[in-house]
């Protein structure tokens, strides 16, 4: 059982900012992740919101410890031959301490930022089959080529590689078949919010019933792709109907619920006020040093 962070790049690095970083270590998280955006919905979209491949990296010359992390990175305005370059770095400044969160992304800001048209869910669907494989490939090998229906390579070079081995650890977010069957193929982990669809009119019960679905096509996957063992399961929270940072108490319960269900790593937010992660600083804290404890 691991119970880890978000910290969204809201904060000037030195009004703020380098603080979270280091509270979420001090507090014993095994992870804090960001949010990989240009920019994220209202009320954060006018607001200041940093890069998060520059404040992972600050981040990890801040921190000695914890795992760092994006939750998650997508094809929207990424491409993998950049994107290795920037990894392999990070990985390097944070000795061997960074995770990939990588998933199809949707249709927000993100998806119109560079002057391109939104591309349907297929074509997230169709990028991301081609994205992952080659990212693995470039974090991987030494050079690189590819030529590919939407990423090209030509003699990319990517040395000495990761400082972990084979290459830094993805977790592939996803919810359909084909994020399924990536997640099998290329994830050391595998990332879900719950159903989408249940977030507002959903009950708790309902939304349990459904990640235990979830589960169920993740180990299929695994098993149609032979895979000896299954991914780390992570649990983004925030978006299902619990309320699992109300109190001390509705946290325990919950991630008693969800690691007994198969999550191996739960993730909460930092509070931001005024928000939807609105929460008590005071239970967030208990919940970071307590909560593991109680449901060993």
């Amino acid at each position: 059982m691991r119970l880890s962070t978000v910290i969204l790049p809201t904060r000037r690095w030195h009004e703020g900012g380098r603080d979270a970083w280091l509270r979420a270590e001090r507090l014993g998280f095994h992870a804090a992740y960001t949010y990989d955006h240009l920019s994220w919905r209202v009320p954060f979209r006018d607001g200041p919101w940093f890069g998060a491949i520059p404040t992972l990296t600050a981040a990890a010359t801040a921190t000695a410890r914890m795992r760092l992390g994006t939750l998650v990175t997508s094809p929207n305005f990424r491409h993998p031959v950049t994107l290795a370059k920037e990894l392999i770095s990070l990985d390097d400044i944070s000795g061997g301490r960074f995770t990939l969160g990588i998933g199809a992304g949707g249709n927000g800001f993100d998806a119109t930022a560079l002057g391109q048209e939104p591309w349907t869910p297929r074509e997230r669907a169709d990028r991301l089959a081609e994205f992952v494989p080659l990212l693995d490939r470039l974090l991987t090998e030494e050079s690189v080529t590819h030529r590919g229906a939407f990423y090209s390579a030509g003699e990319a070079h990517n040395v000495p590689g990761c400082v972990q081995r084979p290459r830094l650890p993805f977790a592939v977010a996803a919810t359909g078949p084909r994020g399924m069957r990536l997640a099998a193929r290329h994830g050391q982990a595998w990332v879900t919010t719950g159903d989408p669809k249940l977030y507002e009119s959903g009950t708790p019960e309902e939304s349990y019933e459904a990640l235990r679905g979830q589960l169920e096509k993740l180990g299929k996957a695994c098993a149609e792709a032979g895979r000896d063992g299954e991914p780390d399961k992570i649990l983004l929270t925030g978006f299902t109907p619990d309320r699992p940072l109300e109190s001390f108490d509705a946290f325990v319960d919950f991630a008693g619920r969800h690691f007994s269900l198969g999550f191996t790593e739960i993730v909460i937010h930092a509070p931001i006020a005024d928000s939807m992660f609105a929460a008590d600083e005071k239970v967030f804290e208990r919940i970071a040093t307590e909560a593991l404890a109680q449901l060993r």
